[in-house]
């Protein structure tokens, strides 16, 4: 681990710190469940920033390791300044609305929470679609040192990352992730996907950290046919799992 975190810093300073910002923030808030009670829809308050600060932590150390085989710091240096730009004010918000026992995701409760959440999905819509702009640049190119089957992992895990990050856009026109009734409905620990409807938050996470298995599969198959396979197989289970939660049903429900 020591190994790679020092790698990780080699490579992409920025992200490398800004990932440690995060994740020491996540242990202040684990404090502030134990001495805080305050709850928005039955769960602690600080649980949906510690869910957060945890996935934009391995969404930037992921990126600040991957763009450093692409060989484009400054295209790399302005994709950075804007990762801390997204997600300083979409955290900061998180963390806001969690102190104040308010929802920050699909609160219409007034014109400023209204202009925030949509500046919110704004600023991640381009973040995303930035992402996007990086996986064709590996689709474009030939990067040498990298074996073909990490590469396709590289390609085909941002891929599926932009395809199903981009689903948080149903949420959105739904106002709210459960499918079949209000949120707030029980759900699993922590996660709190929901066990009794359908939750649009289970297709979102397995799709997002497609960035992360994909390569992983793809550096250790050391065989690119493999790795396509298992892409699909994975993009099928995802599908599934938003097929299923359109339905109203939960993620568990056939099996």
């Amino acid at each position: 681990m020591k190994r790679f975190l020092n790698e990780l810093k080699f490579r992409n300073r920025t992200l490398y710190f800004f990932g440690w910002c995060n994740l020491i923030t996540v242990i202040v808030c684990f404090i502030l469940v134990q001495v805080d009670d305050t709850t928005m829809m039955g769960i602690n308050a600080w649980i949906k920033p510690i869910k957060f600060l945890i996935s934009v932590a391995i969404y930037s150390w992921t990126m600040g390791w991957l763009l450093y085989y692409l060989n484009e710091p400054q295209k790399v240096k302005r994709f950075n300044l804007m990762v801390l730009i997204v997600f300083v004010f979409e955290n900061g918000y998180i963390l806001f609305q969690a102190a104040r026992g308010q929802k920050s995701h699909f609160n219409f409760s007034s014109p400023i929470t209204i202009t925030l959440y949509s500046l919110m999905g704004l600023a991640i819509t381009v973040l995303v679609l930035w992402t996007g702009y990086f996986a064709i640049l590996f689709f474009k190119r030939k990067v040498p040192g990298l074996s073909k089957s990490y590469l396709w992992g590289i390609r085909l895990g941002m891929l599926t990352f932009v395809i199903f990050a981009l689903s948080a856009h149903i949420m959105a026109s739904s106002t709210g992730h459960t499918v079949g009734a209000p949120d707030g409905s029980p759900g699993l620990p922590f996660l709190n996907w929901s066990i009794k409807y359908g939750d649009l938050r289970a297709v979102h996470f397995f799709g997002m950290h497609a960035l992360q298995l994909l390569p992983i599969l793809g550096f250790y198959s050391n065989n690119s046919k493999l790795t396509v396979g298992l892409f699909i197989i994975y993009f099928l289970l995802c599908t599934l799992t938003l097929f299923i939660a359109l339905q109203g049903k939960p993620l568990f429900a056939f099996l």
